[in-house]
């Protein structure tokens, strides 16, 4: 070692530098170590030349203030406070990244949780593929959709051009993110994941201080340390300000508390000192030999460089006037205009000062972190030698049989917990693919995932090749890590499923996590993520535990999200038909299913099987033709078409009931418009206008199926909270018992 300088790549140094001073080890959490690298005399680091970086975090901070200056909008604070932090990343030769291949299965994954940090995500990536393009290096076509350059900055959060957060379908992103806090979980089960499938990859996160507010990112750290998962690393801005104000207004300090309570490896730095900053990327990398994950805390000025806001936490989301921007860009080195609103010139500006020798060096770092990357045949043997002789299918490859086996199939007139059904379902699907997921919010023995957990056992430190997951009472970290991981592709072209479970009632808790995987299905449809929700206990069933627990109203969420869709099986057995059907779409579904048992309906004699209940509605039973008058009835619940079966008798000689079973009206939207004359005969024009609508909660979930005209009039369901006591008291005090139902059927007929 030259001098006074330290390696601390190197063990031997380590001790020495622990002996020297010991107040850079200062003891974490359980289980976690502690390293401080701020100002400590380090030693040069081969491939990295900290005067070239030093340049290209200048070159990056002008595109990102030019793209900002241009959309007159974005996060200028902590794009220009973590850009040393990424540049570094994307230098250190720890990043396995192919560039002409961004989204290469075997590459190593980032994800911004600090999303809203675009102008700095867009100006680096343009930066990588300016330089390509100057040295004649063009990435194949098809791709083009993953890469932004830096003409694109000037149409920066305008319409087709760069978005305002990141987004996954570009280079350098693997999750849709900017909803604070997520990216913690996101990364989360990206790194689970490629731990339980045998994979070396890394899992970059992205984050700052202030997000971590969010209580999302304790659950996500809390089950990270748990798990022991060393493949993550997290580079958090600790510049110290949120929007509002300073962090310390709402974490107790110090803020390194917060991470090694945890558990986690805990390295200090400089954020703006390249050196520091590659040492503690490749230590990170390296590992502390206790499987925790680590955090390096990188301590930034928020806004640097960007003139008066410098330092402060306006600079979060402030464009500085023109006139203050051409000051700071002229102190960077750019010659920008003065001229307001000629963004492509001030880009060509900023791009006149990359030199040629600094390209050269971006592109010999891009080559390094290529090679970092094994062939994708090497890393499918990986994974097949880790996962032994389980089947390597995955759910798009696995069919419904055309004769479904005896564990699946429920007895007709037998009574049956629909969440029955998805036990066995998921049980027989574990045994046929390694690449599902199960997992319950602390609720397994109730919701019934426990047997499908138990297959290949509860993924921990001691089993990383689990895949049950255990959350514990953490739904929001629960669905944000399950849906991301369905939205990964493996080596070989697998593609992971999931199934996360909690109460009906609690669903709602998951709708954020859910909406940014259907964002990232939408833009990034590659990489489409089929995952399902079960919400269990759904309607009043849970009625001893009170309104608390009554699933009545979750569905309104996800009726109204684009690219989910809510199913509501009647039976056992069409539960099964509808989870098979899912699978074969490929399309995320929030499922439906009850404690109590309800009938499982004899088919036949005019009632039609059970699959039809993927079609969205199916004829129940049809008109007698007893020359009475005719209406229709729309049935949603096994419970409720229990009841109606129950009260029809009392009608036999005033009125001919078509009863229509209803599991999914998004479904029979989409039949509507794909076949027709199929979806008339189920439930004709005329028939929604006078048809009667019997939905166990919330009464709007059926009003697709009606004409508007009258239909709140017509359309019957629970619309207040109601109160405890045994699910058939509910029923009745909600008119939803036979009788109940008897009532709501006569007084239309008097009308």
């Amino acid at each position: 070692m030259p001098g006074n300088s330290f390696n601390v790549l190197d063990e031997g140094a380590l001790a020495a530098l622990e002996g020297s001073e010991p107040g850079r080890f200062c003891p974490g959490g359980e289980g976690g170590a502690f390293l401080d690298l701020r100002g400590l005399a380090l030693a040069e680091l081969e491939g990295i030349e900290e005067e070239k970086l030093s340049k290209l975090a200048r070159i990056v901070r002008g595109l990102a203030f030019t793209a900002v200056d241009g959309a007159k909008s974005g996060h200028p604070g902590g794009s220009s406070s973590k850009t040393e932090m990424v540049v570094t990343l994307l230098a250190s030769g720890v990043l396995g990244f192919d560039a002409m291949r961004p989204k290469h299965p075997g590459r190593d994954r980032i994800v911004w949780s600090a999303g809203h940090c675009s102008p700095l995500f867009h100006a680096v990536v343009s930066l990588v593929y300016e330089s390509l393009r100057r040295h004649g290096i063009h990435p194949p076509q098809g791709i083009r959709e993953a890469i932004t350059y830096p003409e694109d900055l000037a149409s920066f959060r305008r319409y087709g051009g760069p978005s305002g957060h990141v987004e996954s379908e570009i280079a350098l992103a693997d999750a849709c993110t900017g909803s604070s806090g997520h990216g913690f979980s996101a990364g989360l089960g990206l790194a689970a994941l490629h731990r339980s499938c045998g994979l070396p990859t890394k899992v970059f996160i992205i984050g700052g201080d202030a997000e971590t507010e969010e209580g999302m990112s304790y659950e996500a750290r809390n089950l990270a340390s748990n798990l022991g998962m060393d493949n993550i690393i997290v580079a958090l801005d600790y510049n110290t300000f949120g929007i509002d104000g300073p962090v310390a207004d709402v974490l107790p300090l110090p803020y390194t508390r917060h991470w090694s309570a945890f558990g986690w490896n805990v390295i200090e730095v400089n954020g703006h000192n390249v050196r520091e900053l590659a040492y503690a990327y490749r230590k990170a990398a390296a590992g502390f030999g206790n499987r925790a994950p680590t955090v390096i805390i990188c301590h930034t000025l928020k806004g640097k460089h960007y003139g008066r806001l410098e330092g402060t936490a306006d600079s979060h989301g402030t464009p500085l006037a023109h006139g203050e921007y051409v000051q700071v860009m002229k102190a960077l080195g750019f010659e920008v205009s003065a001229e307001e609103g000629n963004t492509p010139r001030d880009i060509g500006a900023v791009l006149a000062a990359l030199a040629e020798e600094e390209v050269e060096y971006l592109i010999r770092r891009l080559d390094a972190a290529r090679s970092l990357l094994p062939s994708e045949p090497c890393l499918a043997q990986v994974m097949r030698t880790a996962l032994g002789d389980r089947p390597l299918a995955d759910y798009s490859t696995i069919a419904r049989p055309d004769v479904l086996p005896p564990e699946l199939v429920f007895k007709e007139g037998d009574r049956v917990p629909t969440r029955k059904a998805t036990e066995a379902w998921f049980v027989w699907l574990m045994r046929r693919s390694p690449f599902f997921y199960v997992g319950a919010g602390d609720l397994a023995k109730s919701i019934l995932t426990g047997k499908a957990e138990e297959i290949y056992g509860v993924m921990s430190r001691e089993n990383p090749l689990g895949r049950g997951i255990r959350f514990g009472i953490a739904e929001q970290n629960m669905a944000m890590m399950c849906v991301t991981m369905a939205g990964d592709i493996l080596p070989g072209d697998f593609r992971p499923m999931t199934a996360f479970a909690s109460y009906g009632v609690f669903s709602v808790m998951m709708a954020n996590a859910v909406r940014m995987a259907l964002i990232s299905n939408e833009v990034n449809p590659r990489s489409r993520g089929f995952f399902i929700l079960l919400a269990a206990h759904d309607g009043p069933e849970t009625g001893e535990d009170g309104p608390t627990h009554h699933g009545l109203f979750w569905m309104s969420l996800y009726s109204a999200y684009p690219g989910i869709k809510v199913y509501k099986p009647l039976d056992a057995n069409e539960a099964v038909e509808m989870l098979f059907h899912a699978a074969s779409r490929g399309e995320p579904v929030a499922f439906s299913v009850v404690r109590p048992p309800v009938p499982v309906f004899h088919r036949g004699n005019g009632v039609p099987p059970a699959s039809e209940a993927v079609n969205g509605a199916y004829v129940f039973k049809p008109y007698s033709e007893n020359g009475k008058k005719k209406f229709a009835a729309l049935v949603c619940g096994g419970q409720v078409m229990a009841n109606v079966l129950a009260a029809l008798p009392y009608f036999d000689g005033e009125a001919d009931i078509k009863i229509v079973a209803v599991t999914s009206p998004q479904l029979f939207e989409e039949l509507r418009r794909r076949d027709p004359q199929k979806a008339e005969a189920i439930l004709s024009d005329d028939e929604r206008r006078e048809a009667l609508a019997f939905h166990n909660g919330w009464k709007g979930f059926l009003y697709p199926l009606m004409m508007p005209a009258d239909h709140e009039k017509r359309g019957f369901g629970i619309d207040h909270f109601t109160r405890s006591g045994r699910s058939d008291e509910i029923y009745a005090a909600a008119g939803f018992d036979p009788i109940g139902i008897r009532e709501k059927i006569a007084s239309r007929l008097r009308k």
